[in-house]
């Protein structure tokens, strides 16, 4: 049984505050954490998803009253990984500019689910060291039976197609494409597919938890605001059977055998939960007069680093805008950067691109790379009317953008959707020098 029909499915607004919830009354202990015995013949249980000594403002931890510990279930053994990966050094990292075709959705005869469904792209750091990312593609058509938790790594998931229902240790969240849900390290789940056969993206980050960035001198509101984060009320399962329970650990996916279902949470209070975020709130910021602005201004989350302004992972979205700099070279100019890029499409057409950048794609240009729009795009913005203002409108695209160069792996390399002929999208750009004419 669940808890279904006592509670609908709500959500709490707000990010990283201190949640309290109960699928039943009086299931939340009063004045005390552990208390010796808990409502309803309960079991306390803390997860910490920061050291115990962190700073107040960034500590992170959750207390569940649960019907069984999660100590509950026979030992892990290892399994098939899959088409999971952490290893970067079996093919040299190439400084070229790459994009990939959508992967494709199973077949009808296959029975994929969102575990097996998971292939890695391209990352870097080492889970070991708590440090980097891996960014994976999911393609599925058929809801989890088992249940999931990384403990390499948080979990943001950007559905591109089809919706998701994430049944949690906390609740259950419904997301669908234009939304993301980002899962903590450690926690378990389930990945169900109402609209049956799903693809999208994810970056699983080893390091610091993603947080909201500061606003700096853009003021108090802007960007993502903090309201728009929904964290699930408590929701429960009360089923007994055989489950398995997968684990992501070190690199590796393990297996254990469960009686019962663990999210068998009645209530819990903490800020360590998931959340989810519609990109189509995000309040975009641009210049209103010259220039194109950094893509640092379309921040949503950032996973700090310990160096100051600089942060290991960085998600970034491109929604529908309005362009009005006048005499501006609109699209995002020609550059090379430091830092590595990983894009993806959601919906729509980018705008820096003309074609062959499509919706469940990606691309990714590393440290140094030169990169930007292609021929197409640069002659028709060269030309543009930019007394005129602009929506670019019907459009979602998003990058993960990381300080460390950002390695494929051998089988994103090998894939038959890696565009050969990406590069000639620069090579088409036309020389219009001519000293004679200013």
């Amino acid at each position: 049984m669940t808890n279904a029909d006592q509670q609908p499915l709500a959500y709490q607004s707000g990010f990283a505050n201190e949640w309290a919830t109960e699928a039943l009354p009086g299931a939340l202990p009063v004045g005390r954490n552990s208390p010796q015995v808990c409502p309803y013949g309960l079991y306390a249980e803390q997860i910490s998803g920061t050291a115990f000594t962190a700073p107040r403002h960034q500590n992170r931890r959750t207390w569940f009253y649960r019907m069984r510990p999660g100590a509950a279930h026979t030992p892990f053994e290892r399994m098939d990984n899959g088409r999971l990966s952490t290893d970067y050094n079996e093919t040299p990292t190439t400084p070229n500019q790459l994009r990939w075709d959508p992967m494709p959705l199973p077949s009808e005869g296959e029975a994929i689910d969102f575990i097996s469904g998971l292939s890695t792209m391209a990352g870097n750091g080492d889970p070991h060291a708590q440090s980097g990312t891996a960014i994976h593609i999911y393609s599925a058509n058929r809801s989890m039976t088992r249940f999931f938790y990384d403990a390499d790594g948080e979990l943001l998931i950007v559905p591109q197609q089809g919706r998701l229902r994430v049944a949690t240790e906390c609740g259950v969240l419904e997301v669908e494409p234009q939304e993301i849900v980002v899962i903590p390290r450690g926690l378990r789940f389930r990945v169900e597919l109402p609209d049956g056969a799903s693809r999208g993206y994810v970056c699983e980050n080893y390091g610091a938890p993603f947080q909201l960035p500061d606003l700096g001198v853009i003021g108090s509101n802007g960007l993502a605001n903090p309201r728009d984060f929904q964290t699930p009320v408590a929701w429960y399962e009360d089923v007994e059977g055989d489950f398995d329970l997968v684990a992501k650990f070190m690199g590796n996916l393990w297996v254990a055998k469960l009686d019962h279902s663990p999210l068998d949470v009645v209530a819990w209070h903490g800020n360590f939960a998931p959340y989810k975020y519609d990109l189509r709130r995000f309040n975009t910021i641009g210049s209103i007069s010259y220039d194109h602005p950094d893509p640092s201004i379309f921040l949503v989350l950032q996973s700090p680093s310990d160096t100051p302004g600089v942060d290991t992972i960085d998600f970034v979205v491109f929604p529908p805008r309005w362009l009005v700099a006048e005499k501006t070279f609109r699209p995002p100019w020609f550059h090379r950067n430091v830092a590595s890029e990983f894009m993806g499409l959601i919906h729509g057409v980018y705008d820096a691109k003309a074609d062959g950048f499509k919706p469940g794609g990606a691309s990714l240009h590393n440290c140094m790379s030169g990169h930007g729009p292609d021929a197409a795009t640069f002659e028709k913005a060269s030309k543009a009317d930019t007394t005129q203002a602009h929506k670019v409108d019907a459009t979602m695209a998003f990058m993960f953008e990381t300080r460390h160069v950002i390695r494929p792996t051998r089988a994103a390399l090998d894939s038959s959707g890696l565009q050969a002929n990406y590069h000639q999208c620069w090579l088409d750009v036309k020389k219009h020098f001519n000293p004679e004419q200013r």
